[in-house]
């Protein structure tokens, strides 16, 4: 175990250095623009090398059911988001193609969201023939809330290792261990990225993920929420839990969509109203915002964990949750707000 560890961390590492150098001559990297902190181009290549890693580790390792599919869909992902982050393709196209990949999923690999739990308090709720529908919108919401997320240093690659450890550790202790081992793989692989996003092997070594990264991300979670939550025959997670696991994500695009669709723009249009902005408007530096949002990632999981372990009514879980955005989702408005008025009021 130890030494796969050691190579999977070895090889996502070796990969960043190689990439960073082969991004630059090819043009794959992220251009300053007024809305981007970074001063000097930067290699998009984070998810590339996250993807080279778990392609060749998974290959041979068969940890979980259907890896070929799931190998197969990253695949794509990871270069219709390379060729995103090259070329920018439209976002009505990149949907297109994730709503593609979800109908795969459910084909041939049978993963879909068939049950929601018992989140009213009325029992069970199948979804039947709606579950295909909300299956495709859980996996393009995953998959945009993670590539939403992505604003600062070491975001990204906090939040996911958050979401990516807290399930493995629900699957550890339901004695799913070979789950919860491709879940520990995963988190070795972004650490590298994480390293080099934070600058710690030298600031002109920084990479960021791309939107290949992100995409590869959020579909992964979202495949591994699902195969945990709706197994018929071994379902250790219940759905709500799920919710708890990527809050802050989910939360910060529910709320930011509804800002921007009650504006009357689009819902994927770019802005620097997301929490790391808004917190870094207050006056809070990058650090501090990183900590402070990551705290706020665990506090949440660290909640759906407990209420899993504890079974928590699902009714009441969901009521918590749904109580939890509304205040994540005012007190964003109402901090947006403020910072306009004092902006307004210096002239």
């Amino acid at each position: 175990m130890v030494i796969d560890l050691f190579f999977v961390f070895f090889s996502s590492l070796t990969a960043l250095f190689l990439l960073r150098k082969l991004a630059k001559r090819i043009g794959l990297v992220d251009i300053p623009n007024n809305r981007k902190c970074h001063m000097v181009p930067t290699p998009l290549v984070g998810g590339i090398a996250v993807w080279l890693t778990l392609t060749q580790y998974f290959y041979y390792k068969n940890l979980f059911e259907h890896t070929d599919l799931f190998l197969l869909c990253i695949s794509l992902l990871t270069l219709i988001g390379a060729l995103d982050d090259k070329f920018e393709i439209r976002a009505s196209i990149r949907m297109v193609i994730q709503a593609a990949l979800s109908v795969g999923m459910m084909y041939f690999a049978q993963i879909e969201l068939h049950t929601l739990g018992n989140m009213f308090g009325t029992g069970e709720i199948f979804l039947g023939n709606w579950g295909y529908i909300i299956t495709i919108l859980a996996v393009i919401g995953a998959i945009n809330a993670f590539n939403m997320v992505d604003g600062i240093d070491g975001l990204l690659g906090g939040l996911s290792m958050i979401s990516f450890s807290s399930l493995a550790i629900i699957l550890y202790f339901d004695n799913q261990t070979s789950l919860a081992y491709a879940l520990l793989i995963v988190v070795v692989a972004i650490l590298p990225y994480v390293m080099f996003n934070l600058g710690w092997l030298g600031k002109k070594r920084k990479v960021f993920m791309g939107d290949a990264g992100s995409m590869l991300i959020g579909f992964t979670i979202i495949w591994m929420l699902l195969l945990a939550s709706q197994n018929d025959s071994v379902s250790p997670l219940r759905p709500v839990t799920a919710l708890w696991l990527i809050a802050i994500p989910l939360m910060d695009m529910a709320a930011i969509i509804t800002r921007r669709v009650k504006r009357g723009v689009s819902p994927f249009s770019p802005d620097r109203e997301h929490l790391h902005h808004l917190f870094q408007k207050i006056g809070l530096n990058a650090n501090q915002t990183l900590i402070t949002i990551n705290g706020l990632a665990i506090a949440f999981a660290g909640f759906g964990m407990y209420g899993e372990y504890a079974q928590t009514p699902e009714y009441i879980m969901f009521a918590l949750f749904i109580i939890s955005y509304c205040i994540y989702s005012f007190a964003l408005a109402k901090l947006s707000h403020f910072i306009s008025f004092q902006h307004a009021d210096k002239f």
